[in-house]
C-alpha cells in the first residue's frame, strides 16, 4: 500500500539521506519526496512510500525515531503520489470547461491533490459563529437543511454520514483539529456562506498529519480561483433544494 510519511528533520547535509536510508531498511520503497518547509534550520518533508501491507508501521516509526533530531509528524494512507501545482491548473480548467458541475468537480478532486480522505462544500449561516455547543451533525444529502444549521452543497464520495464539523467560523483559510482525531483544512469561497472543508482522519495505527500551512494556502488559492470562475453559480449552489 501507499503511505504518506511526514517528517521534521534538521536542515543540514546528510539528514535527508539518513531518513531515506532508514525508510529503505524498514522495508519502504520511496516513490516521491516533497519539501513543504525549510525554516530556522529545520525542514518538513513528505515521503510517499510503498509499504508492505503485512508489515507493522511501528517498525518504520521506531527506525525514524532513532535518528537524532528527527520527528515523525504523521503517517497515513495515500491514494496516489503527491501531485504538483500543474495539476491545480488542470483542475481549474476542468471547472471552467463545465461550470454547471464546477463545484462538484472541485470538491471531488481536492482530496486526491492533498492526500486527504474527503472534502465537502458547506453552507454556513451568517449567525453560526455566535453560537456555542458541540460539533453539529450536517445533513447527509445535498440540499437538505437542519433549520438554520450548516447544510451541505456537495460532498465527495468518501465523506462520512452524517457529517460533523468543528466550529469553522470565523471563515478564513486555516487548519483545524476536530473530533475523532480528524484534521481539517478550510477555505471560504467568499460568497453565499460557502466554505470548502478538507479532512484527514486517523486509521488504525496510522496517525494522520495536520494540514501544513502550504497545503492550506494551496486550498485557498484553488477556492479563490474557482470562485472567480463560477461567480453567481456559487450563489445558486448555496440555495437548498425544495
Amino acid at each position: 500500500m501507499l503511505l504518506r510519511v511526514r517528517v521534521t528533520l534538521p536542515d543540514r547535509p546528510g539528514a535527508l539521506g539518513q531518513v531515506a536510508r532508514t525508510l529503505g531498511v524498514a522495508g519502504a520503497d520511496i516513490v516521491q519526496v516533497v519539501v513543504l518547509e525549510r525554516l530556522g534550520g529545520r525542514a518538513v518533508d513528505d515521503f510517499t512510500v510503498v509499504w508492505p501491507g503485512a508489515s507493522r508501521v511501528e517498525r518504520l516509526l521506531a527506525g525514524l525515531a532513532a535518528i537524532p533530531g528527527v520527528q515523525v509528524d504523521g503517517v497515513w494512507k495515500a491514494i496516489g503520489a503527491p501531485v504538483s501545482g500543474g495539476h491545480d491548473a488542470e483542475l481549474l480548467a476542468q471547472v471552467a470547461a463545465n461550470p454547471a458541475d464546477g463545484l462538484a468537480t472541485l470538491v471531488d478532486a481536492v482530496p486526491g491533490l492533498l492526500a486527504a480522505d474527503w472534502a465537502a462544500a458547506a453552507i454556513v449561516p451568517a449567525d453560526w459563529a455566535a453560537r456555542s455547543g458541540a460539533p453539529r451533525p450536517l445533513p447527509a444529502e445535498p440540499g437538505l437543511s437542519l433549520g438554520a444549521e450548516p447544510t451541505i452543497a456537495y460532498a465527495s464520495w468518501r465523506a462520512p454520514t452524517p457529517l460533523q464539523l468543528p466550529e469553522i467560523t470565523p471563515l478564513r483559510a486555516r487548519p483545524l483539529a476536530g473530533p475523532g482525531n480528524t484534521r481539517y483544512a478550510i477555505a471560504p469561497f467568499g460568497r453565499a456562506g460557502l466554505v470548502l472543508v478538507v479532512a484527514r482522519t486517523d486509521e488504525d495505527e496510522l496517525p494522520a498529519a495536520a494540514f501544513h500551512i502550504t497545503e492550506v494556502d494551496r486550498v485557498a488559492q484553488l477556492v479563490r480561483a474557482a470562485a472567480v470562475i463560477l461567480g453567481d453559480r456559487l450563489d445558486a449552489a448555496a440555495v437548498p433544494a425544495l
